[in-house]
């Protein structure tokens, strides 16, 4: 009988368990992200007997590489960027080259939710600042008078939130920031103009 050539007393480092944890973790979740995605002859949009379905690409096959949500399109398309799986154009012509602001704006007025951290990044990666400004959002502090109600119904945020951007139904993709992890909100001295 032969002996075994594997080393059982192997002592495996952190690192390497580490390694070996996230590689079975990206397999595991690239095969369970392709069951999100319906075939095209069974998704109710495309029509089964049509023979030009087989040149078109498989959801499945185009989405279960990027980064998974469990919301929309079941793709994070902000991760899926952020990780280099893909490079957007910055326009139909590739003459425009995004302006990336790495400035975040903290919205106090939730309550009784948390607060909310917008990342100017994450938006102008995909857009430019005149997308939003000053036709959605007037760029002055305190200047967009935002609440939920009119985000539902379309305005501010609303009007790609829900449209084409992961729905409104994840409140913590936007409510994500503890008040008591902020420092309290400066208060105003007399005589300084504000009101």
């Amino acid at each position: 009988m032969r002996a075994s050539t594997f080393p059982v007393n192997r002592v495996v480092s952190r690192s390497q368990f580490i390694f070996v944890f996230l590689f079975l973790l990206v397999i595991t979740s690239v095969g369970l992200a392709a069951d999100k995605w319906k075939p095209l002859k069974k998704d109710g949009i495309h029509d089964p007997s049509n023979p030009a379905i087989k040149v078109l690409q498989e959801p499945a096959d185009a989405l279960s590489v990027l980064q998974t949500d469990t919301v929309g399109n079941n793709v994070d398309w902000a991760r899926t960027l952020d990780y280099g799986f893909i490079e957007p154009l910055g326009s139909l012509e590739n003459d425009y080259e995004p302006e990336i602001l790495e400035t975040t704006v903290l919205m106090r007025n939730t309550m009784p939710m948390r607060y909310v951290r917008f990342p100017h990044k994450t938006h102008t990666q995909w857009m430019s600042c005149e997308t939003c400004h000053d036709s959605i959002f007037i760029a002055k502090e305190h200047a967009n008078p935002i609440n939920m109600g009119k985000i539902l119904n379309g305005e501010y945020c609303g009007i790609c939130h829900g449209a084409v951007s992961f729905p409104l139904t994840e409140c913590d993709r936007c409510h994500n920031t503890d008040s008591s992890t902020v420092p309290k909100e400066p208060t105003a001295s007399a005589g300084d103009g504000s009101q």
